[in-house]
Parts: structure tokens; sequence; C-alpha cells
């Protein structure tokens, strides 16, 4: 059920309760995490895990009702997918708006497992969130310049390898593994920076995606494609709090995972590293199109 309420109200109330639902969730995940690290014993760390989900779920949960609750805006979906909750999934999604994560939480929650995110390791340090993350198993990835890796050399490869050991955790886990292939969210300045072939998108990253099928391939089952798109424009955060978008559009399809790319050196081998630019290019290129129907239709 739809509350109405005024801007000036729905915004410091909606800030208030996700600041009370974070206080009384986090600390919870946190002493079920440090039970986890101090027993690690597998029967009783998959219990553990069960736990650590469920209360993620609940935290997702109540900021999924908030927006249903307090916003008037239309969630459009479409694509005939069915769902697993104990499933192993790629997710791959154009990236807009820092909107895209409330949406697809609350899309995906409790459809199929935890949406675990790729993130730089500075924000470990975001007060209560960096530690919620650190305690559901979030991938921390530290990224070095090129003025850096040339004077230590030897930093070169952490963050594969870190991206390796993450996905070696999650293959006896169900998860959502979720890349935003662009790197980046959209911008005008950076689409024509890069100059990139695709109306609406920038140009995509292959080699996440990658290592997510040398660590994990035999252990995903499918991949889930999302197309997300904001017809009266890319909103942010605030846009969507202060009830200024009209409707969020979204097209889901379920993707075999290519056989051809789950093996390979994409670091050292050029014709693997190819293959691999070239089928995300594809699925780019039509995301693209797609794009413009939902943008247009």
């Amino acid at each position: 059920m739809k509350i109405p309420l005024p801007n000036w109200l729905r915004v410091p109330l909606g800030a208030v309760l996700a600041c009370i639902s974070t206080a009384i969730h986090v600390p919870i995940l946190l002493v079920v995490a440090l039970v986890k690290a101090l027993l690690p014993v597998r029967p009783i760390r998959r219990v553990l895990d069960g736990l650590l989900m469920a209360i993620a779920a609940s935290w997702i949960g109540f900021n999924s009702w908030m927006i249903r609750t307090f916003v008037s805006t239309r969630f459009s979906v479409d694509g005939d997918v069915r769902l697993r909750n104990d499933g192993h999934y790629l997710v791959m999604a154009n990236h807009q708006s820092w909107v895209d994560i409330p949406v697809l939480q609350l899309l995906f929650n409790r459809r199929i497992p935890l949406l675990r995110f790729f993130l730089k390791q500075q924000l470990f340090w975001v007060p209560l969130l960096g530690l919620a993350w650190w305690a559901l198993d979030f991938p921390f990835m530290k990224r070095y310049s090129r003025e850096t890796l040339a004077k230590q050399p030897e930093l070169a490869g952490r963050d594969v390898e870190a991206t390796r050991r993450a996905c070696e955790k999650f293959r006896d886990i169900p998860v959502s593994i979720m890349n935003f292939v662009e790197g980046t969210r959209f911008t005008a300045a950076k689409h024509a920076a890069q100059q990139s072939p695709f109306a609406h998108l920038l140009k995509p990253k292959a080699g996440g995606v990658a290592f997510v099928f040398g660590a994990m391939g035999d252990a995903l089952h499918a991949i889930l494609d999302i197309t997300i798109a904001y017809p009266a424009g890319r909103p942010s955060l605030g846009d969507l709090f202060s009830n200024r978008i009209p409707e969020v559009r979204i097209h889901i399809r379920e993707l075999p995972i290519p056989s051809g790319l789950t093996a390979g050196d994409y670091q050292n081998d050029s014709a693997f590293r190819e293959r691999c630019q070239g089928w995300v290019n594809t699925l780019w290129e039509e995301k693209d199109a797609k794009l413009t129907q939902l943008l247009t239709r």
C-alpha cells in the first residue's frame, strides 16, 4: 500500500528509518560473522552462512518496503525467467546511477541468492556498511595505478588473485556475483571521452567476467543479463526518495554460460582475450538495442 507523503516528511523519515534499520541489522551481522570466523567447521559455517543471508535479506527487504511504500515509481519488468534462490548466477547489468543498486535489490531479494558486488578496498572504511560488506563476504579489490605498477611491478596481478580467491569461496554456497561491466556509471562526458560505439552504453570491460568464468565457470549455472532504463533521464538517489522517478523499465534474460570461455588465460593469451571481449561486445550490442526499445516504447 502506498503512503502519500510530502517531500519535507518523506526524505527525512526515510533517512531515519534507513539508519535505524542499519543500526539494528549490522551489529547482528557482525556477531554472526565473528562466530563463523571463530568456528571454521564446515557444517557450522554453512548454517551461519544461511543465517547471514537471512539477516541481509531482512535488511534489504526493509529498504525495498520503504521504496514500495513511500514513492510512486512504477517498476516495469519484462522477461520470462525462472529464478532460483539456491542458484549460482553471474549477474551483468548496465550502470547509469546509484539507483541501479536498490532497483536490483528490490527486484531480486529472496528470489536469487544475495547479490555480491566487487568493491573498491577504500569502501571497507565506510562506517557500518564496510563492516557489513566484510561480514557478507563481499570481495574488496585494490586497484593500482600504472605509475605504482611501474615502480612496484610485483603488485601486478594481485587484484586478479583477489578475484580468484573470492570466487573460490563462492563455489560451495548459493551466490549471485554482480558485475557492472562498464566499470563505472554512464555519463555523457565519459561516453564522449571513450568515443563509445554504443548509443546508450560505455565500452564494456571483459576482464572481470573472464576471471569469474575462469574461477567459477563449472559452478555457475546461468547468466542473468539485466537492462535498466530510466525514460525520464538518469536519476540520483535523491530523485528516488524525493519521488521524482516516474518509471523504471527493466528487461531480464537468462543466458547459458559460454562453454568456450570457462578456461583460458585472459592476461597472457591474446586470442582468448579477444574471444572474451568479442562475446561481451556482442552482448553489449544487444543490450544497446534493447535500451533503445525500452526508452522509446
